[in-house]
């Protein structure tokens, strides 16, 4: 009984993967395949080669992909890579701004904004608790 088990135990534990391209030419794997999208299986199941064959062993194989593709991978990678640094530069400066504008209606009490039609008018009490506290959530929630 026990050896019958120790055999199927490596198909037990193989889980199905999943490969396909988004729509950014972006290749993705997972688990489960994607809602309306193709995906194909990928065969998780190959055995290591033997000791003294011609095959490199798979920690070797740099890549599956034609070079070509490679190369599109990897410039959307970089491209993703700049978007998100350009965002978070952006998020921090945003951030530089509410830390000032709190500070500045913290430290003033009489702080004027303009009404929209060029006249500048006096903010009340109220208006300028409220914009402290929206100021300090969007701190709390972005700012981290």
């Amino acid at each position: 009984m026990g050896s019958l088990l120790l055999a199927l135990a490596p198909t037990v534990m193989a889980a199905q993967v999943y490969k396909w391209v988004d729509a950014q030419g972006i290749t993705h794997f997972g688990a489960q395949p994607p809602e309306g999208a193709e995906a194909a299986k990928v065969n998780t199941n190959t055995a290591p080669p033997k000791p003294g064959s011609n095959f490199p062993p798979p920690a070797a194989i740099k890549s599956t992909l034609p070079p070509s593709e490679d190369e599109k991978q990897k410039a959307a990678d970089e491209k993703v890579r700049q978007e998100v640094a350009q965002q978070d530069a952006e998020r921090l400066k945003q951030c530089d701004k509410l830390r000032t504008d709190v500070a500045q209606l913290k430290n003033n009490p009489r702080i004027r904004v303009d009404d929209g039609n060029g006249d500048l008018r006096r903010i009340s009490e109220e208006e300028r608790q409220e914009r402290i506290a929206t100021s300090e959530k969007s701190i709390r929630e972005n700012c981290n």
